[in-house]
């Protein structure tokens, strides 16, 4: 099995957050990984090394310098009434909806979704903000949220 049911994620309730409920066709498609499951692709995709977002290892690609292109603020638009990711997220992730993306705050903590659906519970996702990575399935793109308010967009290898 690659899926903790949602019901059973200790973190469901980011997404039934009374002041920003999901609907229900969009919780279907929020799929937190068992353990092994984000382990495996955390190796894979972030880091054979490190498990800790906050301590990857010098030759990891996120740790580059170069990975990074651009960098913005998030919070501004959290606490604001729109939904809307901040501009920046929309030039620069030409994704289609179907895109599978990959919301990795750790080795063993991560949810997979769909383009369309992270771009409408975005800020479901950020209520851990200490450093977790946004990627795409089979895409180039990538991006990375700050505890101080603050992302950075950039290319992986």
């Amino acid at each position: 099995m690659n899926y903790t049911p949602l019901k059973e994620y200790r973190h469901a309730w980011f997404y039934h957050h009374k002041d920003m409920p999901v609907s229900a066709e969009d919780l279907e498609f929020i799929k937190p990984m068992t353990p092994a499951r984000a382990y495996q692709l955390w190796t894979q995709m972030i880091s054979k090394q490190s498990d800790d977002i906050t301590e990857l290892a010098k030759d990891d690609w996120a740790s580059h310098s170069q990975t990074w292109v651009e960098e913005g603020a998030w919070q501004s638009a959290w606490d604001s009434e729109s939904l809307d990711l901040p501009d920046s997220f929309n030039l620069y992730f030409s994704w289609d909806n179907q895109t599978v993306v990959y919301f990795c705050y750790g080795a063993e903590h991560i949810v997979e979704t769909r383009w369309d659906v992270f771009r409408r519970c975005w800020k479901n996702f950020l209520f851990i903000d200490d450093s977790p990575i946004l990627l795409g399935k089979k895409r180039k793109e990538v991006a990375q949220f700050f505890q101080n308010g603050s992302f950075r967009l950039g290319q992986r290898p």
